[in-house]
């Protein structure tokens, strides 16, 4: 590695560190949790906890994955063709559940089918990966149930359940709309500094028969998008860069909802694209990956996770 590589290298670890950011403020994993019993607050709109990152960290990225390509020996404009899968990858999925205890029953208890339900709808929305369910586990812990991004009990949770993260995409179940998200993940360029906290979690009732209008699956197809590379559909608003890939329009905020015709908030040509997995529509909008974003999973999982495959 030459010398501006090295230092290129050091900044990317650095920002790595501070790389995952809950759009709420974050709070200890033993405190502020509903009584047991307690109606649960669901969001009322998408809210994911990846972190949109600004201009500047987004550029840094870049430049470090454009260096990863020169010395893996990638030529300018190398891609896969968007319509043939690289192969499976297999699904570790981790159950987090809560017991009430005294008050009896459980919330967040999924079933191995209802795993498998949500593996099969990430087959579905994916033209260019297959996913297999290979593991699957079921554990009642009540600071991982509650957890936020960020805290203590997401990194014990992780340690404890985690499947190896460069041979298994681990997904979690858990309480995560008790803390107004419906999921977050891990970009694949955390991987290499962070293996321990890969993967991506989910609210237990977004998976398919969920709570509407969430109730299709897409929260985790949403969410795999960013841990295989992918930025939001609204990234960088109406900037020239924007999510860095050429066709996804320019979409100046997140689209919340369901409609037919298309929204224009951007000066540059194309309409928002809210039918997009990446974008917050509702799940029975989302449809689509488009090519580009295609193009640049595949080179993220050659780059970053090119031993995730069966």
């Amino acid at each position: 590695m030459n010398q501006k590589s090295g230092v290129l290298g050091l900044a990317v670890a650095a920002l790595l560190l501070t790389g995952s950011v809950c759009l709420l403020p974050q709070s200890s994993a033993t405190t502020s949790h509903p009584a047991a019993g307690a109606r649960q607050i669901k969001p009322l709109v998408r809210v994911c906890g990846t972190s949109d990152l600004v201009e500047r960290d987004v550029d840094l990225i870049e430049r470090f994955i454009a260096a990863e390509r020169r010395r893996r020996g990638f030529k300018p404009g190398q891609v896969l063709p968007a319509n043939v899968s690289l192969g499976t990858i297999p699904v570790a999925f981790h159950c987090v559940y809560y017991d009430f205890g005294f008050f009896g029953g459980s919330e967040g208890l999924l079933t191995e089918a209802d795993a498998q339900a949500q593996v099969d709808a990430l087959s579905a929305a994916y033209t260019n990966v297959d996913f297999s369910l290979e593991i699957f586990t079921q554990t009642q812990n009540y600071d991982w149930f509650f957890h936020s991004p960020g805290s203590q009990a997401e990194r014990n949770m992780k340690l404890s359940l985690g499947a190896d993260s460069s041979e298994f995409l681990n997904i979690y179940s858990t309480g995560l709309s008790y803390v107004g998200l419906l999921g977050y993940a891990k970009f694949p360029w955390n991987q290499r500094k962070s293996p321990e906290l890969d993967g991506v979690v989910i609210s237990y009732d977004s998976i398919p028969g969920g709570l509407a209008p969430y109730d299709e699956g897409d929260t985790a197809v949403h969410e795999v998008g960013h841990w295989l590379g992918l930025y939001h559909t609204f990234q960088g608003g109406c900037r020239r860069r924007n999510d860095t890939v050429d066709d996804t329009p320019a979409e100046a905020a997140p689209f919340y909802g369901c409609v037919t015709a298309q929204p224009d908030t951007c000066p540059a040509p194309g309409v928002d694209p809210i039918f997009n997995f990446m974008d917050y529509s509702d799940d029975a909008c989302l449809i689509e990956f488009t090519p580009g974003q295609v193009d640049r999973m595949n080179t993220m999982i050659q780059l970053f996770r090119p031993n995730i495959f069966q």
